[in-house]
Order: C-alpha cells, then structure tokens, then sequence
C-alpha cells in the first residue's frame, strides 16, 4: 500500500505525525499535567517523543536516502511542518490567541523553503 503513495508524500505524512506527537510532547504537558511535578511530565513527555521518532527517524531515511531530498531540504521542510502543526494546537487545545506574528514567521518559512528548493 505505502508504495503506492510516492515517496516525498510519504516524507512528508510522517514527517505531519511525527510532529503532532512531539508537539504535544513539548507542549501538552501545560494543560494535561500543570499540576504535576516536572519529572512526571518529563517522563511522559520522553514515551510520547518516542512515538515521534518512531516516526521521525523512517520520514527521513524515506526522504534522504530514497526520495532524493537534501538534509537542509527536509530540515526546512521539518520546520514548516511544525508551525503548520503548531498554530493550529496552540489555537486550538491550549487556547492560545491567534497573533499576526505566526503570519510574519510563515511568511519567513515561506522564503526558506523558496531558498532550499530552487534549484
């Protein structure tokens, strides 16, 4: 089945669930543990991050050693999938406000990807 997907998409998907566990990983901890001590929320922090490498490590192997990519291009690509992951779980989960600066830091995301893929 995954042969069929082509093997950038493949990237990136994983690269799309890898983040979304470390995001929350980083960050979940705020609202699902504030009230317990940091160790705890260092340990189950440390069993999600692992579902992200699991993850992680297989997208960039797809990525360099079979779709061809560059490890500066999938790292830029690494870093708009996670503001493209992150905003929405800020807004969204922890409620924080929309702000005009994730606009200005997409726009900059926008000129690296530009940067590292032409050719």
């Amino acid at each position: 089945m995954l042969s069929a997907i082509p093997l950038s998409l493949q990237t990136v998907l994983l690269l799309i669930a890898s983040n979304a566990f470390m995001t929350m990983a980083w960050y979940g901890h705020l609202k699902n543990l504030a009230a317990s001590p940091w160790y705890i929320a260092a340990l189950v922090s440390w069993g999600i991050a692992l579902a992200e490498y699991l993850l992680q490590v297989p997208a960039n192997r797809i990525g360099f050693l079979e779709a061809g990519l560059s490890v500066g291009q999938l790292k830029i690509m690494q870093e708009v999938i996670t503001l493209g992951v992150f905003v929405p779980f800020a807004l969204f989960y922890l409620k924080q406000p929309l702000k005009l600066d994730y606009l200005w830091a997409a726009l900059c995301m926008a000129g690296a990807v530009y940067f590292v893929f032409r050719d």
